[in-house]
């Protein structure tokens, strides 16, 4: 089953190759979608796919890359799909 899931995670995420670590973990697992950095400090991503590699991509959310200290990641599952060719920083 395809799922998306729209994170909102916060902690020490901006300045540590979170998106591009994000956008190669993401394209590791056939993933589509987005991940930006929003003003309030937190990173915020979209990822669509299959269940099981939506919720692997979610458990590395949680750790992030080596140099950030994730605090909390807030998960929000959305109904309908996007039409997303691929997983880009924007």
């Amino acid at each position: 089953m395809v799922v998306r899931a729209h994170v909102f995670i916060s902690g020490d995420v901006q300045g540590v190759f979170f998106r591009r670590t994000a956008k190669l973990e993401a394209e590791k697992l056939s993933l589509v979608g987005w991940v930006r950095n929003r003003p309030d400090g937190e990173v915020e991503l979209v990822a669509q796919g299959p269940k099981d590699k939506v919720n692997q991509f979610i458990k590395w959310c949680r750790r992030g890359p080596p140099f950030a200290k994730v605090e909390n990641v807030e998960v929000e599952w959305k109904r309908n799909l996007e039409d997303f060719e691929e997983f880009e920083i924007v």
